[in-house]
């Protein structure tokens, strides 16, 4: 019989947002695979470090961080590859997760490649996206109100429609694109809350006017239309 495959979700980066779950199965785990930018650190390993059994085996997926996706397929590829030998001589294999694994999760890729021959179980972990509206204490959406979610790297007429359409914006992936989605939403009249590394020991938190325009990838801006969208 084959090994089962665990797309584990860790939560935005603070430790304990891990669920007892996601937490479980990491302790017991035998193997233990993550993806990690290529020559650099895991996030997703630095997160659930203190619960990776000493002496498991791990697989790291080197992803490199370019425009052109074919060598990052490459990379899914390859560790799709090693972790179907693991599932194949009958080893579970517990791959970690940043945020959740269905939700902007680099886990999907892993999934499309090997739910056709192995058993998967996905165990959701706490978003990017609730993990900031927590952080910033500020309620998304209540009764019938509608929410988008975009990324920042959409064009600006895609953008612009999102923007009018809905009751609450969620722009992620800002990164290098905040000064454009920050001219965006002014000239919309809209006005937003940054948040930047959500949980972590560098989290900020901002309105939008004082967001720097060199922003990480692991950011967000949060606009709710309205004084008080949730009463």
């Amino acid at each position: 019989m084959s090994g089962v495959l665990y797309g584990v979700g860790l939560g935005p980066g603070d430790p304990d947002l891990i669920t007892r779950r996601a937490a479980h199965l990491i302790e017991t785990a035998t193997t233990v695979c993550y993806p990690a930018l290529a020559g650099g650190d895991s996030l997703a390993r630095g997160i659930a470090a203190d619960l990776i059994p000493e002496g498991a085996t791990e697989i790291r997926i080197d992803v490199p961080m370019t425009r052109d996706r074919a060598p990052a397929q490459a990379a899914y590829d390859d560790g799709a590859a090693r972790i179907a030998q693991a599932l194949e001589h009958g080893r579970d294999v517990v791959c970690l997760c940043e945020g959740d694994p269905f939700f902007y999760g680099s886990f999907m890729y892993l999934f499309s490649r090997l739910k056709d021959r192995f058993p998967v179980e996905i165990v959701p972990g706490v978003t990017s996206l609730t993990a900031c509206a927590a952080r910033a204490a500020l309620p998304l959406t209540a009764r019938n109100e509608v929410m988008s979610i975009l990324p920042g790297p959409l064009p600006d007429d895609a953008l612009r429609s999102h923007l009018r359409a809905a009751d609450t914006l969620v722009l992620m992936k800002v990164g290098r694109h905040l000064p454009r989605l920050r001219a965006l939403l002014a000239a919309e009249g809209l006005d937003g809350t940054y948040v930047e590394r959500a949980t972590l020991g560098a989290e900020r938190i901002l309105p939008l006017a004082e967001a720097p325009d060199d922003a990480p990838y692991f950011s967000m801006i949060l606009v709710t239309k309205g004084a008080d969208p949730w009463l």
